[in-house]
């Protein structure tokens, strides 16, 4: 190869250099370029089967119906292994490949430390965010798909790190948690849940007639093909709780399945507002109400 810049006693080192280059070249693509495959490969498999099983833990949370609890310890699983499982065979791989292509990872692991040592007093919180999470998972003290209320937020859990914890509450709004921040935990979703409901009626009403008339309710509620299977015992009416003036407050108690109170206590209330129109009970009004029957003034006058 000629070089018409090239001084003739230089063309000596040029070719010396081609010769060296091309040798590199040679050697990487017989003894190098095969490990760097060889790890890529393996980095895509691992990645397809953490993929594959994390699909599978999320078929069988979804096959789980009866077993709610159970089919949330399986999301919040998959949600971990996926992120661990990334992380780890992404670190591999690049290390991996930077060792076949002759990169000195002694330096660069020295420095990784340096600097590591140095964040670590700045991010103290990340340790204590994980330290956390492993407790949270090791107590199961909540799990995907639960409503709790933690750091004074409440919604429902949508995804479990290690290092956070997201909620989406009732307005859609997402909030990230950063694990440390959770020093109590309320879960509304753990076995069952309590559904109270107040009713208020007017002093008037024999309060036999109003006890027994809730307790039909609740029964008839229970029967109904909708509802039967969100119950899971019988309805208290634990009689007068409160009495206000000309206002009588009754109390009812179900205990229903986990996150289904809402509904179940929709429907009876809109049973009561019926069954008490139909009896004629009036409702109960506190003693800050005053209800003035006042004439219409545009009727006609009686002669």
């Amino acid at each position: 190869m000629a070089f018409d810049w090239v001084k003739p006693g230089d063309e000596t080192l040029l070719v010396h250099i081609e010769r060296g280059w091309y040798a590199d070249l040679v050697n990487f693509v017989q003894d190098e370029l095969p490990k760097v495959v060889v790890t890529l490969v393996i980095g895509f498999i691992l990645l397809r089967l953490t993929g594959f099983f994390v699909r599978r833990l999320r078929r069988g949370a979804d096959r789980l119906v009866a077993n709610a609890r159970r089919a949330a310890q399986l999301r919040t699983l998959s949600g971990i292994v996926r992120a661990t499982a990334y992380g780890l065979i992404a670190a591999y791989t690049i290390l991996q490949v930077l060792s076949a292509i002759h990169v000195p990872l002694g330096p660069f692991i020295a420095s990784a430390g340096v600097i590591g040592l140095g964040i670590s007093f700045g991010a103290q919180s990340i340790f204590k965010d994980m330290l956390n999470g492993i407790f949270i998972l090791i107590e199961d003290q909540f799990n995907v798909g639960d409503v709790v209320k933690i750091a004074g937020l409440s919604g429902t859990v949508e995804d479990l790190t290690l290092r956070c914890t997201t909620l989406r509450d009732g307005d859609g709004t997402v909030y990230v948690v950063p694990n440390s921040q959770i020093a109590t935990v309320a879960n509304q979703s753990r076995d069952y849940s309590v559904g109270s409901l107040t009713v208020s009626a007017d002093a008037a009403a024999p309060p036999e007639k109003v006890i027994a008339l809730l307790s039909t309710l609740a029964v008839s509620l229970r029967a109904d093909e909708a509802f039967k299977d969100l119950f899971l015992g019988d309805a208290s009416v634990l009689g007068v709780d409160k009495i206000n003036g000309r206002e009588v407050q009754y109390l009812v108690n179900i205990r229903v399945r986990a996150n289904q109170k809402d509904g179940v206590l929709r429907e009876l209330r809109r049973r009561i507002l019926e069954a008490f129109e139909r009896e004629h009970i009036p409702l109960g009004t506190s003693t800050s109400t005053l209800i003035v029957n006042a004439p219409d003034p545009t009727a006609t006058p009686a002669k």
